[in-house]
């Protein structure tokens, strides 16, 4: 069964409202991306990217939510301050070299995710906790493949190095983003009168 994500059904679609949330999915991600932890044994950085990645993809649904993950990274391989490395102002180099470094597989695999999470909300994968757990999740799965990836090409590691270095210090975190979307895209089908009986999402809208 297909069905509108959260975002096209509460806000009208219009032309201008499109590129509101495009840009606007870009922009949180930008602003998720600057908190960051350092961890001193992979070169991959634990930030709310992700998090803001998957919720908006559900929010806004497949092609919308694709699009402003790919706004994301082309604004910042054209030099925009968006990523998590970003320390200073606009630098077109300093872009470019995220892009084809050590993080630039999470940076691809963030349209991706963000697609399927999206595809999954509009096939109301996003009404009930288990459904939208399951959703999360399996886009933070889409995220470590890209990210696994390219670590393996850009950090020339084996693929047990790459697992240890990108995958394993994010599991528990993205398990915690993971409960947290559980509770709030269903939270906010609640709220607009639209949540779904069935535990896995395909029941009918109360």
């Amino acid at each position: 069964m297909t069905s509108a994500a959260i975002a096209t059904r509460v806000f009208p679609r219009s032309r201008a409202m499109l590129v509101v949330s495009v840009v606007g999915a870009a922009a949180l991600t930008a602003l998720a991306a600057q908190w960051r932890l350092d961890l001193p044994f992979t070169p991959v950085p634990i930030t709310g990217q992700t998090f803001a990645v998957l919720l908006t993809g559900a929010a806004l649904g497949m092609r919308l939510g694709a699009a402003g993950q790919g706004l994301y990274v082309l604004a910042g391989a054209l030099g925009a301050p968006v990523f998590a490395d970003d320390a200073g102002g606009w630098s077109i180099e300093r872009g470019i070299e995220t892009v084809t470094g050590a993080t630039a597989g999470y940076l691809f695999g963030f349209i991706v995710a963000a697609g399927l999470i999206g595809y999954m909300a509009e096939r109301r994968q996003d009404r009930t906790f288990a459904a939208m757990f399951t959703a999360f999740f399996a886009g933070s799965v889409v995220i470590y493949l890209f990210g696994v990836i390219g670590l393996m090409i850009t950090g020339e590691m084996t693929l047990n190095e790459a697992i240890v270095a990108g995958v394993v210090p994010f599991l528990v975190g993205d398990l915690i983003k993971a409960a947290a979307a559980g509770v709030l895209l269903p939270g906010a089908w609640l709220l607009v009168g639209e949540a779904d009986r069935s535990p896995y999402g395909h029941g009918d809208p109360s």
